[in-house]
């Protein structure tokens, strides 16, 4: 039976922390910025967790 893959766009858009949650990065902070306000763009700057029930999924995805 072949290994099973990673998927690849995963790969790339999340980590893995040491207590074993993804992080992220926000959305909505690509463009169009000016309709959004400074405090809101600078909130969407940082990374948040993926929310718990997304992590078994995020499992399957990322196998390390």
């Amino acid at each position: 039976m072949p290994k099973m893959k990673s998927t690849s766009g995963a790969k790339k858009r999340f980590k893995k922390t040491a207590s074993g949650n993804y992080k992220r990065h926000k959305a909505f902070r690509s463009h169009i910025l000016s309709s959004k306000s400074t405090k809101r763009k600078r909130h969407l700057r940082k990374s948040t967790l993926i929310s718990e029930q997304e992590r078994k999924k995020m499992d399957m995805m990322i196998q390390s």
